[in-house]
Formats: structure tokens, C-alpha cells, sequence
């Protein structure tokens, strides 16, 4: 199955980089994601609850990123098992400026077997599309939104461990936008979760279009 589409995002694009390669940012955007755990250099798990119609259930998965050009392109290849089935994608992303923000092309080629291989292609190709325009927005939307008021020195330490610990982005980093941004790399062995809330169903195989714009993540071994 082929999945191709193109998005504007009202954020420059070293900007918008940087948050694709964030999973504080990412924990909190990517539909379905419950959790985000560093396993080696580059490398996360990630846990996403999908469904589709009858036919739902937890993933766990596994991307990574290669052939990266910043801030315009990179290759993920995402793998994922479940209940429902299994995902086995590869998906081409491409950034490039644009009139009031940046342009994101992607095209994603996925295989998906078990449950959910016998929805129609069409049913999923369409809910990925709309799935990824709702991630897209959500990047936008966080990446926007006003920036916390700074906190006192003294209260930093604490306010920006528990920042990284619910997956929010940290307060004050002006510019660069969101948490782990500030180092370009998250932080060694960590843990995102993302921030209670009412659980809602996502779409099939939400991760191939949701890894798509996914952080810097290598394939294990």
C-alpha cells in the first residue's frame, strides 16, 4: 500500500526539523501514542493505540531514521505489532520552504498483515491521510501556542524534570521551541509519556504516517 500527501505547517522549517525530532513533542502529537522509550543511541519504542471499526488494540513498535539531510529530508522505516495485525513501513519525508511556513511532502509504502490487512485499501489509505493531517495539526497547533512564563532559578530544575517526564515541552525555550530541542537530542534512557486524558480511538496503522514526522530514530542493530 502506497500513502503520498504534502502538508503546509506555519513554522520555519529548522524549527519544525528540530520538532520531528523531539519526543516530548512528539508524545503529545503522534494520535494514539501512549509512550516513548529511548532503548540504544537514536533508537525508541513506542507504544500507539489504534483501531479501526471492530478491529482495535495496542501497538508496539519500533523506527528509525536514516539518510537524514537537514532540515530537508529523511528516510524512517517503522515496524509494529499488535492484536490487530502488524505494519512494516518505509516513508520518504521531505521538507522545503514555503509561502508562510514550511512544506512537508511525504510518501510512505507500508505492508500490513494479520486483523487488519483484511480492512479495505481504501478505508486505510484514507484514514492514514486524515490521520496524518491530525498529527500535522497538532505539531502546528503546540509548536504556536504562547510560550509558558519563565519560572524562578530555583524552581527550574524541578519544573523541567517533571516537563520531560509527562512529555510537555519545557518552558522558556523560546525559539528552538520545545524540550530536548535545545541539545538536539533527547535525553539518554528516557521515558515519554504523554499527559492524561480522555482516550479516543485512532485509525489503523496511525504509525505509518505519524513515523513519517517521527524523531531521529535508528533501526536496532
Amino acid at each position: 500500500m502506497n500513502v503520498a500527501g504534502s502538508v503546509v505547517i506555519g513554522v520555519a522549517r529548522d524549527r519544525l526539523w528540530a520538532a520531528f525530532r523531539d519526543p516530548a513533542v512528539l508524545v503529545q502529537t503522534i494520535p494514539g501514542c501512549e509512550r516513548l522509550e529511548e532503548c540504544g543511541p537514536d533508537t525508541y519504542r513506542m507504544t500507539v493505540n489504534a483501531g479501526v471499526a471492530s478491529v482495535k488494540g495496542v501497538y508496539q513498535g519500533e523506527v528509525a531514521l536514516s539518510d537524514p539531510v537537514p532540515p530537508e529530508r529523511f528516510t524512517l522505516k517503522a515496524r509494529g505489532q499488535g492484536a490487530p495485525g502488524t505494519v512494516d513501513a518505509t516513508v520518504q519525508v521531505r521538507l522545503s520552504e514555503a509561502d508562510g511556513g514550511t512544506r512537508v511532502d511525504y510518501d510512505a509504502e507500508a505492508v500490513i498483515g494479520g486483523m487488519i490487512g483484511g480492512v479495505g485499501q481504501r478505508m486505510l489509505g484514507s484514514v492514514a491521510k486524515r490521520t496524518a493531517q491530525e498529527f500535522f495539526t497538532a505539531v502546528e497547533d503546540l509548536l504556536r501556542a504562547p510560550v509558558p512564563a519563565a519560572v524562578p532559578a530555583a524552581e527550574a530544575g524541578a519544573t523541567e524534570a517533571g516537563a520531560v517526564a509527562a512529555g510537555a515541552p519545557l518552558a522558556g525555550a523560546g525559539a528552538q521551541g520545545t524540550g530536548a530541542l535545545t541539545s538536539g537530542a533527547p535525553l539518554a534512557g528516557a521515558v515519554y509519556e504523554r499527559p492524561a486524558e480522555p482516550r479516543t480511538q485512532t485509525r489503523p496503522w496511525v504509525m505509518l504516517a505519524a513515523f513519517g514526522a517521527g524523531p531521529a530514530w535508528r533501526w536496532p542493530g
